[in-house]
């Protein structure tokens, strides 16, 4: 594994019209040396979509093949995703849920915690169109991402059934203060099998593991951007213990927070830093439902 490796990341902030739906629109580049990758991990966040003009990643979920593509693809996550890379060039894509619900085919569920291939996977065939037109031979980034914006612009209109509630739970999810599926219930104001219908269908999980996830999501952006808090410091107020904390970290993260920090994070610490000044915040599953990041 290489210790050598430039990393250049670009955000691009959806325009108006698209905010709802995505997260970020991100141009990444890596220098590697020839031969060798680099290797790292993502948190648990939102589909996203990675098209690559260059090497594709080795990506995985332990216990699970590793898989080579380059479009490469993830549905909603509650684990961590592993990868290595070498020298390439890729537009990452990040569909908030009710990007899912309007753009993509089939229940978030059914890809929750999926590594795929683009190319295959069902649910992502609406976005062959966008793979198949993104690249033209040169790296132009301005006339890829005016393609990127054409693409969804084209397809975010009728809006997709259900969406103020899909943005009213999301609203929800990602306020400190809800931490409980009651209060996410009331909040939403609807039945709680309306919401957890919802859930399956746009954010892939069940309404309990979405706010497990959040808080420990919380937890570690806290710790990823100011390390000398150690995890003591960093711990979401609602844990009950520490105890519970470690509990909770190893079931999302595959390993305690002790190992996790001791691990180097060449790729993730500089897309969390980039993304935290740009887009206000470090990870994904903390934007709002608009696209951006906490107030």
């Amino acid at each position: 594994m290489s210790q050598e490796c430039q990393i250049s990341v670009r955000f691009h902030a959806p325009p108006e019209d698209l905010r709802r739906f995505f997260t970020t629109f991100y141009l990444t580049e890596f220098d590697v040396p020839v031969g060798e990758t680099v290797e790292d991990s993502l948190h648990p966040e939102w589909a996203g979509l990675r098209l690559f003009d260059g090497q594709g990643p080795v990506s995985w979920i332990d216990g699970q093949p590793p898989l080579a593509t380059t479009f490469s693809v993830t549905g909603p996550t509650s684990r961590a995703v592993n990868f290595k890379v070498g020298a390439t060039r890729f537009w990452g894509i990040g569909l908030l849920p009710l990007g899912w619900a309007q753009f993509a085919a089939g229940p978030a569920i059914e890809c929750a915690n999926l590594v795929g291939d683009g190319l295959t996977v069902p649910a992502f065939a609406p976005f062959l169109p966008l793979w198949d037109g993104l690249f033209d031979g040169r790296a132009d980034e301005s006339a890829e991402l005016e393609r990127i914006i054409a693409f969804f612009r084209a397809r975010a209109t009728p809006p997709c059934r259900d969406s103020e509630r899909i943005v009213a739970i999301h609203a929800a999810l990602v306020d400190p203060g809800v931490w409980t599926v009651a209060e996410l219930v009331r909040r939403v104001g609807v039945g709680q099998r309306t919401v957890e219908r919802l859930c399956q269908r746009a954010f892939g999980f069940a309404p309990k593991v979405l706010l497990r996830r959040q808080r420990i999501m919380r937890s570690i952006a806290q710790f990823m951007l100011d390390p000398s808090l150690k995890w003591i410091g960093a711990i979401d107020s609602h844990y009950h213990d520490q105890a519970q904390f470690v509990r909770d970290f190893h079931e999302f993260m595959g390993c305690t927070p002790r190992e996790y920090a001791a691990r180097p994070h060449p790729v993730l610490l500089t897309f969390m830093r980039e993304r935290a000044r740009i887009a206000g915040a470090a990870v994904q599953t903390l934007d709002r439902p608009e696209g951006v990041g906490p107030r």
